[in-house]
């Protein structure tokens, strides 16, 4: 698949010659640096599973007034965030087929601008995504240590210049990246903004899964039943590396990817790492498909407007 302006760039590192490039790939390991020919049509069915998926956690949050909640309202945005990546994906792979068919002919001047728009939203889907992640971390966060002052700290006025600010600042961000994308400063911003959240989430729900052991730990000694605090802490841990461990999995990769881009652009193993970058793209989908399982589809209220919602579709 064929990526566009800046992600173009970003598979392969612009501060290497192409010649360079190609003498490392081959002397690096042959067939292991040709990396996956991934099908187009893989693209486009993981980017409509996700922009449904999304769509329905959105309708449902807008449709049951009981889901007008600061907590919901940033899971509505997170799901806003990952139908930008499956629209951004879907329009992509939408005109790059019909380009290469001869089905759409556009001038070189319109490709480019066209280019521009589907990055920033790119760009913007991969920061909103990555802080409404770390914002609905920070709200679990208040809701378990902050119990009884969560609505005074989380009123919807904060809730809405919290959303507000997110959105402004992935849109400003988005562009910066457009203008100055071969600036390495640009790249070591997105690699640090991506390890500060890693550990902003990694220290606040290990601090959550913590104090929840604790608490099953007095609840099962004063009720003499050990069995219910080995299970509840088991739950809690399998819970806790579900979601620090899927956050790692489908982000992870494209970081670190960027961490050599800036790091080795020249070493022959960095150069076949660079040649699986449209894997690194297909995980990121994933994590679209995959956030509503984890921080929407969970809540029983949820599910069941959803089902509503669904039904009444049909």
């Amino acid at each position: 698949m064929s990526t566009l302006a800046p992600l173009r760039l970003l598979r392969e590192p612009w501060n290497a010659s192409e010649g360079n490039q190609s003498n490392a790939t081959a002397g690096a390991g042959g067939a292991w640096c040709q990396g996956l020919d991934i099908p187009n049509e893989l693209f486009l069915t993981l980017g409509l599973v996700s922009l449904v998926e999304n769509l329905l956690v959105v309708a449902a949050i807008l449709k049951n007034r009981n889901l007008h909640s600061p907590m919901y309202y940033f899971i509505c945005c997170l799901a806003v965030s990952d139908m930008l990546v499956s629209v951004s994906n879907l329009a992509e792979t939408l005109f790059m087929l019909l380009m290469e068919h001869g089905v759409l002919v556009i001038r070189a001047s319109i490709v480019r601008h066209m280019d521009n728009v589907i990055d920033m939203l790119i760009c913007s889907s991969v920061v909103s995504s990555l802080s409404f992640l770390g914002v609905i971390a920070v709200d679990r966060y208040i809701t378990i240590f902050y119990a009884l002052r969560y609505h005074s700290i989380m009123t919807l006025q904060r809730a809405v210049v919290t959303m507000a600010s997110v959105w402004l600042a992935s849109t400003v961000s988005s562009t910066v990246f457009i203008t100055y994308y071969r600036n390495n400063a640009i790249l070591l911003c997105l690699i640090g903004f991506f390890l500060f959240m890693l550990v902003l989430m990694l220290v606040l729900y290990i601090h959550m899964f913590a104090l929840a052991r604790h608490h099953v730990r007095s609840i099962s000694s004063q009720q003499k039943q050990p069995t219910i605090y080995r299970t509840s802490s088991l739950k809690g841990a399998v819970t806790l590396t579900i979601l620090l461990g899927v956050f790692f999995i489908c982000w992870g990769p494209f970081f670190f990817h960027l961490i050599l881009i800036v790091t080795c652009p020249t070493n022959p193993f960095c150069t076949c790492f660079f040649s699986y970058f449209n894997l690194f793209l297909i995980l990121i989908i994933c994590n679209s498909v995959v956030d509503p399982l984890i921080y929407a589809f969970r809540s029983q209220e949820l599910r069941r407007t959803l089902r509503e919602v669904v039904l009444c579709s049909w």
